[in-house]
C-alpha cells in the first residue's frame, strides 16, 4: 500500500506581514486545514515545514515563525525547520519519509513560486509521487520582480498559476483539495 504523507510548507504568521504585498487565494489556509483534518482522521502521516529566516528583520523570524491556527501542529506531528527554499535541504525530511515508507506526497503551503515549488521539484527528483494542492497554496504580487525588463508587473494570481503550470505534469499532479478529500 502506498503511504501518502501530507507536507504543509511554511504556513506561518510571518506571511501576514504587509511587506509581502497583494496575495491571491485568501482561503489557502482553510483548505490546508481541511487537508490536515482529513489526514489526521485517516491516521496518515503529517509533516510541517517551518521557515526560520536568517535574514535580519525578516517577517519569518521570531513570532513570524508561529504556525497559523488553521494548521497548528499536534505534539505527534513531525516538524522540520529550514532557512532555505527546499524542505529537504538541511533537514531530516527525506530520511523521515523513507523511514515511514512514504512514496507519495501531498504538498500545500506558502508560497507557490518559492518554497512550495522548490520542495515539490526536489520531491519529484528524489522519486516521490507528488500531488500539489492548488487551492491550499498562495502567492504574493511582490514576488514578481520584473525590474529586468520593461514588462508589466505580474499579479499574485498570475505568479501562482505560472508556478503551478511549470510544475504540473513534470514534477507533480496539480489538484484541488475537494478532489483529494472526495477520493
Amino acid at each position: 500500500m502506498t503511504q501518502n504523507a501530507l507536507i504543509l510548507i511554511d504556513i506561518q504568521r510571518g506571511f501576514e506581514a504587509p511587506v509581502w504585498g497583494a496575495r491571491n487565494n485568501p482561503h489557502a489556509e482553510e483548505r490546508a486545514g481541511d487537508l490536515l483534518a482529513y489526514w489526521r482522521a485517516q491516521d496518515r502521516p503529517v509533516v510541517h515545514i517551518r521557515h526560520v529566516s536568517v535574514e535580519p528583520g525578516s517577517p519569518l523570524s521570531g513570532a513570524g515563525t508561529d504556525f497559523k491556527p488553521e494548521v497548528t501542529p499536534l505534539p505527534s506531528d513531525v516538524i522540520f525547520e529550514k532557512s532555505v527554499n527546499s524542505g529537504f535541504i538541511g533537514t531530516g525530511l527525506q530520511a523521515h519519509l523513507e523511514e515511514i515508507g512514504a512514496t507519495e506526497l501531498t504538498i500545500c503551503g506558502l508560497t507557490t513560486p518559492h518554497c512550495v515549488s522548490t520542495t515539490t521539484r526536489m520531491a519529484a527528483n528524489l522519486g516521490f509521487t507528488v500531488n500539489l494542492v492548488e487551492d491550499a497554496c498562495a502567492a504574493f504580487a511582490s514576488n514578481a520582480d520584473t525590474s529586468f525588463d520593461d514588462g508589466p508587473a505580474l499579479t499574485a494570481e498570475e505568479i501562482h498559476r505560472t508556478a503551478l503550470a511549470h510544475l504540473h505534469g513534470e514534477f507533480a499532479r496539480v489538484v484541488q483539495s475537494d478532489v483529494l478529500l472526495q477520493a
